[in-house]
């Protein structure tokens, strides 16, 4: 089975270990901050959703340059991730529900994304964590996409949710490539 980083990536990406573990920590604190919104404010939850989309779009797109193959597919949900994030911005609050749905969304595709990926690198002893962030992931999108009876306090979990899983995530890719190393 083909690994996602090629040989010659291995060693430097091996040195740079600490770049997604320090990613991983901000994500772990965004989320952390996330829970602290009041959820009466319907365009301050917009507006934040916005902010991690663009940051976790971002994120993405950063990983186009250290990974090999794939790298289409982070490009791409890169570029999704910042243009939902720039339209959250624009229309804050005209888009409550719609956000809702857009989160349930994001959370199939990315939640599916780690399980793909982790069962990709099953080589890696960290695996195991990526495949359960994704099911989890998979498990919010159903709620997010399946509970009409929305409301502010509910979408802030979400987004925080995301982000964690988001910081979870970076954090084990972060010590799968440090025991590259090795």
């Amino acid at each position: 089975m083909e690994n996602s980083i090629s040989a010659p990536d291995v060693r430097d990406l091996a040195r740079f270990w600490w770049i997604p573990l320090i990613v991983g920590i901000v994500w772990m604190i965004v989320s952390l901050i996330v829970l602290q919104f009041d959820a009466s404010s319907v365009s301050a939850v917009g507006l934040l959703a916005g902010l991690v989309f663009i940051g976790a779009g971002l994120s993405d797109l950063a990983l186009t340059m250290v990974v090999d193959s794939l790298r289409w597919l982070y490009a791409g949900l890169g570029v999704v991730l910042i243009i939902v994030g720039v339209v959250a911005l624009f229309h804050p609050q005209d888009t409550f529900v719609a956000l809702a749905a857009v989160i349930g969304w994001f959370l199939l595709f990315k939640g599916t994304f780690d399980i793909v990926v982790a069962f990709m690198n099953r080589e890696f002893p960290l695996w195991w964590v990526t495949l359960l962030a994704g099911i989890v992931q998979v498990g919010l999108a159903f709620w997010a996409t399946g509970y009409f009876g929305r409301s502010a306090a509910l979408l802030i979990v979400w987004v925080a949710a995301a982000a964690m899983i988001r910081g979870i995530t970076a954090i084990v890719l972060a010590f799968s490539i440090r025991d590259l190393k090795a």
